[in-house]
């Protein structure tokens, strides 16, 4: 059957209008693949900024050109070193695994070195040796503290004490890093305190009480 020119509706042209294939068009670009191909944002800037540095050695240098261009370079560099600190953050360093140092006493802990050594005395008896510890730990620094003999500054840790008291009273220095040893084990590390360990942070606090400063061979025990 030989379609007329009248009938129009039933001819399709071979080529498109310039409508049509605009609108074509649009719909291939639409596809995913091709917006998958295109450069992203970070593509272009950094294109930019090497085709600038390119620039920089390929071009002649005039006279008013030539040392700027290693300024800018210069300028460039230090920009990509803090930009890649921004991004990934400054190298760390590893750093060995260790107990957080902790403080000899509690915030609301007021109690008089009198008072924790009752107290201390008063868990032993009932052998609660973690508690006992950790009191009469608190009442050979607090004896020193009351004394004047040490002053340690806010949340000082009972090694740290113990350090400040070996300084001051020489002749007790390795019990009290003994002493701050037991104390830590039991307070911060969990370890099960034991009557060996009391007796030895008793004797310190003992020894502590008996010591005296200010004259010759100071720090020695006073019998």
């Amino acid at each position: 059957m030989i379609l007329g020119i009248g009938s129009r509706s039933t001819f399709v042209p071979l080529l498109p209008d310039a409508d049509q294939a605009r609108e074509w068009a649009e719909r291939e670009l639409a596809d995913p693949v091709y917006r998958a191909a295109e450069p992203t944002a970070f593509d272009r800037a950094a294109r930019a900024v090497r085709d600038f540095i390119e620039g920089l050695f390929t071009a002649p240098l005039s006279g008013d050109w030539g040392p700027w261009a290693f300024v800018v370079l210069a300028v460039l560099v230090v920009a990509a070193i803090i930009v890649g600190l921004l991004i990934w953050g400054r190298p760390r360093t590893p750093t060995r695994g260790r107990p957080p140092a902790r403080a000899v006493f509690d915030e609301d802990d007021g109690r008089s070195a009198d008072e924790l050594r009752a107290d201390a005395a008063t868990a032993a008896d009932r052998a609660d040796w973690d508690e006992a510890i950790v009191l009469r730990f608190r009442a050979f620094a607090r004896g020193l503290t009351e004394r004047g003999i040490v002053d340690p500054p806010p949340g000082a840790t009972a090694r740290a004490f113990a350090r400040s008291a070996g300084e001051t009273l020489p002749t007790l220095d390795a019990s009290a890093a003994r002493g701050a040893a037991a104390f830590d084990d039991v307070r911060y590390l969990g370890r099960a305190g034991t009557a060996a360990a009391y007796d030895l942070v008793r004797r310190l606090d003992d020894d502590a009480v008996r010591s005296r400063v200010g004259a010759p061979g100071a720090g020695a025990v006073v019998p």
